[in-house]
């Protein structure tokens, strides 16, 4: 749902898909081919949120921040499940980890990787290509070509999840037993395995 504040009225540009029961108010700017999933709340009633094309906030993340602020997410920042980003800057190319939460003032440099759970406390400046992980965050080593190449796949997932077609996604009733449906496509992608 979407909902004016204040003079603002949030702005997606074509061919994003904004869930329906995803809620945006006010300050608002979604980009290009972004996807805003279930549950997820983006409040741009204190200050302003941008989240440039290519971004996912998936389901039950929370976007804010204190007043007079911009929330900046970058080109292909991808937030993971139930995030939190509160009066913060993400670097292009970024990957936010499940429930992870990244305070006010922070700067997250690009192509970074946060753990899931993991906190950034407030006024953290991470520079570039960091894999943070733990609470309190800490930097515990550089991403690697591998792990950057693994995090622009899964992001290119979510940038296809947003040209849903009506003919594709649509709400219905559901049913009783399983039948002949069709088939989810594997696209191959698997979790990231921890090297040594």
């Amino acid at each position: 749902m979407f909902y004016h504040y204040k003079g603002y009225t949030p702005v997606v540009k074509p061919g994003s898909f904004v869930h329906p029961q995803a809620v945006v108010t006010g300050d608002v700017i979604i980009g290009s081919r972004c996807y805003i999933g279930p549950g997820a709340a983006l409040r741009g009633d204190w200050g302003t949120i941008i989240i440039e094309d290519g971004c996912n906030v998936q389901e039950n993340c929370t976007i804010h921040m204190f007043p007079g602020t911009t929330v900046l997410l970058k080109e292909g920042a991808h937030i993971g499940h139930g995030a939190v980003i509160h009066g913060a800057t993400i670097g292009k190319n970024c990957l936010v980890g499940m429930n992870a939460v990244i305070m006010d003032n922070v700067i997250l440099g690009d192509e970074c990787i946060v753990g899931a759970l993991t906190l950034i406390r407030e006024g953290e400046n991470i520079p570039a290509r960091s894999v943070v992980v733990g609470n309190p965050g800490k930097i515990i080593k550089q991403v690697s070509d591998d792990m950057l190449s693994w995090k622009t796949e899964g992001t290119a997932l979510y940038q296809e999840l947003a040209g849903l077609s009506p003919e594709e996604w649509f709400p219905c009733d559901p049913l009783a037993e399983r039948t002949k449906g069709g088939k989810i496509r594997d696209s191959g992608f698997k979790p990231w395995k921890q090297d040594s």
